[in-house]
């Protein structure tokens, strides 16, 4: 039990607390440039060694699919979240070796279970500056020229990098597509699992805690990449060896208190912190909520149609998982941007910056720019709006496997170099294991209630918004019957074969003619939509080709005005690696309620029950109970631990970013956000925004205590 003394000591300072938040998610490059506010923040590594990708700290952290992750040994042993792994957990998992349940630890390198098909570790070596062989000579086109010429340099300057076996590159966009960077990056394709504990500690809360505070989860779990043994990137083979890096980072045990300096580096996903006011007006007025509403009769079709206990929930209940969070997410969002003004704060930014323009007649192509941006703003909310159930209305799954085996045969028609993203010879890879993946995730009974859902909602629509195309294919014409509708569906279903995985890895070499031939219906109805598809495609492209030259004007004025202001601009997040920096901090969201900056193992027994999702494992508990906190607790607290609060700037990807010191050694894992801070996607309020770690002490002692995981606690380079 916690002294009373230093609870109320622990108060004070939440209710003391500065607004010391410091709003971005900055470049590497961009550090040198903030310098001093680092060092006044604590820091006490060089911030321009932090600028370097291939240097100590930045050359171990390392991107996931959605996620992010950080080298912690020289045997290439990778640390991320729980539920970044938890994929291949499951992937591995059967009912006589329940990992989810039981958890998964590797006692010797040769007992490591390979990841989930597609797992990949990414492994940045080198950057460079791409902007004018991107950005060369488009002014002057047609916005289709644009977007096409853009496009394909992308497509070019990847495929060129991409000459060197083992390497995926990427052609990173930033402020709007006025600077262009390309990132080099080692593929490590032999991914293994070697440790996650149980559900209930990595999961433990669930869907319930999920997005709130205090927090309690162990959201961590351990990955090693493997190479050939001549060091170059391979797919898994027993002779494979564990990758070297050559920087990992050490891993503190002494921890932090509140106040304390901390920064995270990781891979956000996508913010729109530059968004202008029409969008923002769209989205929080129109899209979430009716997504909202979608999102609810969603997971209630599912419910209904796989019940609980069936082999059908088990294939959907990380669709669930998904839906939950994301409707979790939306409804924060939506009330985030309601308790801070979201609106009348984007309104007033676009009067100061129209203010700023206005003073001096040099800036008036940027009120040109402007005016214009904003006329393409409405044109494309108009068209998401349009759109929208119509995008509902083809999500079945059958029926977008479909439209991606036509449109793979009709891009195989073109060069390899011409074809669109995603379906080059480099995608096929993971275009096979997406068609594979669809047996661990498709039940007919589910996949037609979802599609009958989506149906029911664009008929609802009015004559205006309905696809002409689409009516008469699917024979919607005239029908106003549920019964007319279920017939029509049922027939979809008996008539397919595309719910096999052989067929549909078949179909992969099939021509576009031998496609157009099908008796299958849903490839009938996908042949039958592409030319509205591509239609549609066509005419996002084109603003998109206008946007190329009114948004790099845009973000100009906006980085003039900033720094006018004495304020550094940041670009959106792009699932390129950035860093963010402040304190450990709790806080006050609203009147009358405190978070405290740090959770304790008392506090899994006050919310265990036995029961999932608070169905800590026993001997947890009893350690707890014990008092046997070993070398890892916290004097200011009393106890271990368990995750901490910051004022970090952060969003999706973000997870599994290493959370650093003022040494850049790691002290926590990024794992979630409160419910009043996910709004931060779109604007990033100091008062409100917090961002939830595991902290590296509970980490240490859930393998310590509970699992037995001494091997990798040897392994990495622990620091007290």
């Amino acid at each position: 039990m916690r002294n009373t003394a230093v609870f109320a000591a622990l108060m004070a300072c939440v209710a003391s607390a500065p607004l010391a938040a410091k709003e971005g998610m900055f470049t590497p490059g961009q550090l040198p440039e903030i310098a001093d506010d680092l060092r006044a923040m604590g820091l006490e590594v060089s911030p321009e060694k932090l600028s370097d990708l291939t240097g100590f700290p930045m050359g171990a952290i390392v991107q996931l699919q959605g996620c992010s992750a950080s080298f912690v040994s020289p045997e290439g042993l990778v640390v991320t979240n729980h539920h970044c792994a938890r994929g291949s957990v499951q992937y591995n998992s059967t009912a006589e070796n329940n990992y989810l349940e039981n958890g998964f630890l590797a006692q010797a390198k040769g007992d490591e279970l390979p990841a989930a098909p597609g797992s990949r570790v990414y492994v940045t070596t080198e950057i460079s500056d791409v902007t004018a062989r991107v950005r060369d000579g488009i002014d002057t086109l047609s916005p289709t020229e644009r977007y096409d010429t853009v496009d394909q340099r992308v497509k070019d300057i990847t495929a060129e990098c991409e000459q060197e076996a083992g390497y995926r590159c990427l052609v990173a966009g930033f402020y709007g597509g006025k600077e262009y960077t390309l990132i080099k990056r080692l593929e490590v394709k032999d991914v293994r699992l070697v440790y996650a504990p149980a559900d209930a500690v990595g999961k433990y809360g669930g869907d319930i805690d999920n997005w709130m505070w205090p927090r309690h989860t162990g959201d961590f779990a351990f990955y090693r990449a493997y190479v050939a043994p001549d060091g170059s990137s391979a797919e898994y083979a027993e002779d494979n060896v564990p990758y070297r890096p050559e920087h990992h980072l050490k891993v503190s045990a002494a921890g932090l208190d509140d106040g304390d300096f901390v920064m995270a580096a990781g891979y956000p996903g996508s913010t729109q912190r530059y968004a202008r006011l029409g969008e923002v007006e769209n989205t929080f007025e129109w899209t979430y909520p009716t997504f909202v509403t979608l999102l609810n009769d969603w997971i209630d079709t599912i419910e209904e149609a796989a019940p609980v206990g069936s082999d059908a929930r088990v294939k959907y209940e990380s669709r669930l998982a998904g839906l939950n969070n994301y409707e979790k997410n939306l409804r924060g969002q939506i009330d985030g941007a309601r308790r801070v003004g979201l609106v009348d704060r984007r309104r007033q930014r676009e009067a100061a910056l129209d203010a700023w323009i206005a003073a001096d007649a040099a800036r008036s192509p940027y009120g040109e720019a402007l005016a214009s941006l904003d006329t393409l703003t409405g044109e494309s909310a108009t068209a998401a709006r349009t759109n929208f159930w119509y995008g509902n209305a083809t999500r079945a799954q059958l029926l977008s496997a479909a439209q991606r085996l036509y449109r793979l045969a009709k891009e195989r028609e073109l060069p390899d170099a011409q074809r669109e993203s995603g379906y080059q010879e480099r995608d096929m890879a993971f275009f096979r294991q997406g068609l594979q993946a669809l047996d661990r995730r498709y039940d007919a009974a589910v996949d037609k209630a979802e599609w009958l859902l989506f149906l029911d909602g664009y008929l609802a629509q009015p004559e205006a918004e309905r696809v002409a195309v689409f009516d008469e294919a699917l024979g919607l014409t005239g029908v106003d019957d549920a019964k007319q509708l279920d017939a029509i569906v049922d027939g979809y279903y008996a008539g397919t074969t595309l719910d096999e995985s052989e067929t549909r890895l078949a179909l992969m070499e099939a021509s576009a003619a031998e496609l157009e031939a099908s008796d299958d219906p849903f490839m009938q109805l996908a042949v039958a939509l592409y030319d509205y598809e591509r239609k549609l495609e066509a005419e996002s492209e084109e603003r998109e080709g206008r946007a190329l030259a009114l948004r790099p004007a845009y973000m100009d004025a906006i980085t003039q005005w900033q720094r006018s202001q004495g304020a550094a601009t940041y670009p959106d997040a792009n699932s390129t690696l950035r860093v963010t920096y402040g304190k450990v901090l709790g806080g006050s969201p609203r009147d009358g309620m405190a978070y405290l900056p740090f959770t304790t193992l008392e506090g899994i027994l006050e919310k265990d029950t036995g029961e999932e999702p608070f169905n800590a494992p026993e001997g947890q508990l009893a350690s707890i109970r014990a008092g046997d906190y070993g070398p890892y607790a916290l004097d200011s607290i009393g106890s271990v631990p368990v995750n901490f609060l910051s004022d970090l700037d952060s969003t999706g990807g973000n997870s599994g970013s290493a959370t650093l010191n003022a040494r850049a050694e790691l002290v926590g894992l990024l794992f979630d956000g409160t419910f009043e801070s996910v709004n931060s996607d779109w604007d990033f309020d100091p008062r409100t925004t917090r961002t939830i770690h595991v902290d590296t002490r509970y980490m240490l002692w859930v393998m310590d205590k509970v699992d037995g995981a001494h091997g990798l606690i040897e392994e990495m380079d622990v620091v007290r």
